[in-house]
């Protein structure tokens, strides 16, 4: 089935510390991001931007976003290869260049997810379902930059 799915959230901008955006050094980067029945996220520019390090950056969340789109996509292609994954964590990178001329583009993302199977003979179609879920990530998709991946399985441990 064929769809159309839309999104809808709010963004808040609750930097301004009193005088608005009266100078470059005047007003904080956060910002909250609301989508209903959901808990609020905290966010802001990253520190090089002048903004909260402990608060979420729109960096973080694209790097989020393609990870765990792969991440599902990835379970997904597991089941219908009849393969049982029972661990999965992923050491994600991105990198972005600034331009020189106040932008930038991320120019790459590696995927490292560290997959565990149930048995020996499900790793060759673990491995190959790393293709099937690149194909179906949404967000990976939508993006004009190389999304790579760069996996490891491995079998569970067995209790004798």
């Amino acid at each position: 089935m064929l769809g159309e799915h839309r999104y809808a959230l709010t963004a808040t901008w609750t930097g301004n510390r009193g005088t608005g955006t009266s100078g470059y050094r005047d007003y904080a980067r956060d910002v909250t991001i609301e989508v209903e029945g959901k808990p609020r996220l905290l966010a802001s520019a990253d520190k090089p931007f002048r903004g909260d390090a402990s608060r979420w950056n729109p960096e973080d969340m694209l790097l989020a976003a393609l990870s765990e789109c792969h991440l599902l996509s990835y379970l997904h292609a597991c089941v219908q290869a009849g393969v049982v994954v029972t661990s999965y964590v992923d050491d994600a990178t991105g990198v972005m260049r600034e331009d020189g001329r106040g932008g930038g583009r991320f120019v790459e993302v590696v995927l490292r997810p560290r997959v565990t199977v149930a048995e020996a003979s499900m790793v060759e179609a673990a491995e190959a379902a790393h293709a099937t879920a690149s194909g179906w990530c949404f967000i990976a998709a939508s993006v004009n930059f190389p999304v790579r991946h760069d996996a490891v399985v491995t079998v569970a441990e067995t209790v004798d």
